[in-house]
């Protein structure tokens, strides 16, 4: 997986000067945090696929497979409950909006992580 400046640059866009805001390279992803909890990142398959990752939680996950695109995450054959590739193309501004939306509040209901 290779890093997608593209694709981080409209995450950059939609998040704004959101407090509470970081980015850190993580799982082959540049991932954006909230408060140090992931909630969203792009990366580049090796196939050249171009996505974005959704942190969403496992309360969301039921919500996040009833947006466009949704993909859960597969890691070892087990599904990580909350996790969502969702492809560019799946990935209009009102769907990302939609996505970022569920990851926030997901986000939102942790307790921020020690600077």
């Amino acid at each position: 997986m290779a890093i997608d400046e593209d694709l981080n640059d409209r995450l950059r866009e939609v998040l704004g000067n959101r407090a509470g805001i970081s980015e850190k390279r993580m799982m082959g992803a540049m991932c954006f945090l909230l408060h140090g909890h992931m909630i969203a990142g792009a990366d580049r398959t090796r196939e050249g696929e171009r996505r974005f990752i959704f942190r969403l939680g496992k309360s969301s996950h039921a919500a996040g497979l009833a947006l466009p695109g949704a993909e859960p995450i597969v890691q070892g054959g087990r599904t990580l409950s909350g996790m969502f590739f969702v492809g560019e193309d799946d990935c209009t501004d009102e769907v990302l909006q939609n996505w970022l939306d569920l990851a926030i509040a997901n986000a939102l209901t942790l307790p921020p992580k020690g600077a």
